[in-house]
């Protein structure tokens, strides 16, 4: 599933006429790049909720064949519901085994590959139900989300393990939204919190390239290195 719903506040006024995973870097919408990426690694069927300027984005992709994938829309038709209430929202369309979610406003350089490796795990252990990437804090956010302990994520506020940042890219097990109604307004982060404080939640540090493009100068950023890599 790639999270696709968002406003894009900070990155005003270029979102208030096209929606942020549309905004392009090396001449092509950041979706897109995500897009190719996971089709180039197997991925069939993609998941994409939809809120601001929602009809834009499944205009520009269409059903997916171009890609040789098939694209699934998720609408959030009373506005965004943010990341858990937006997942818990396209349950239906995602299947009974973990699935990937990535936010729609990234790029990063982890290889998709890994998510049949992490997916057999959480479906063959019903006491984990989420996986996450991890990167090194960037200057903005130097404290981090959670703590990386052999594997085991854990509270920032603890003492063991290192501090890393949530890259927007996670594994996650149906169940772990079981308690979310559909079309209930949630944050991912409360859920992340309490499945974490039960110890069901894993891990790992990228530490790869990734940009959180959440600003116009990040994405200015962004276009200058990937178009001269393409050079």
């Amino acid at each position: 599933m790639i999270l696709a719903a968002g406003r894009g506040e900070r990155m005003r006024p270029l979102t208030d006429t096209t929606p942020k995973p549309l905004l392009c870097v090396a001449g092509k919408p950041l979706i897109v790049h995500q897009i190719e990426r996971l089709a180039a690694v197997g991925f069939r069927e993609i998941v994409i909720n939809l809120a601001h300027l929602g009809d834009r984005i499944e205009a520009a992709l269409g059903d997916g064949r171009r890609f040789g994938i098939e694209i699934h829309y998720s609408p959030e038709t009373s506005g965004a519901l943010e990341t858990a209430g937006g997942i818990a929202h396209a349950l239906p369309l995602l299947g009974d085994g973990a699935f990937l979610v990535v936010n729609g406003d990234l790029w990063c350089d982890w290889d998709f590959d890994q998510v049949r490796r992490v997916a057999r795990c959480l479906d063959s252990d019903p006491a984990r139900s989420a996986h996450l990437v991890l990167v090194d804090n960037p200057p903005y956010h130097p404290e981090g989300d959670f703590r990386l302990d052999g594997g085991n994520l854990r509270s920032v506020g603890d003492t063991e393990g290192e501090a890393f940042t949530y890259a927007g890219i996670g594994v996650f097990t149906p169940a772990f939204f079981a308690g979310v109604p559909k079309s209930t307004f949630m944050k991912l982060r409360p859920l992340l919190d309490q499945e974490i404080a039960q110890g069901r939640v894993t891990g790992e540090h990228h530490k790869g390239r990734w940009f959180n493009v959440g600003t116009p100068e990040q994405l200015a950023v962004l276009d200058r290195e990937l178009s001269m890599e393409t050079k």
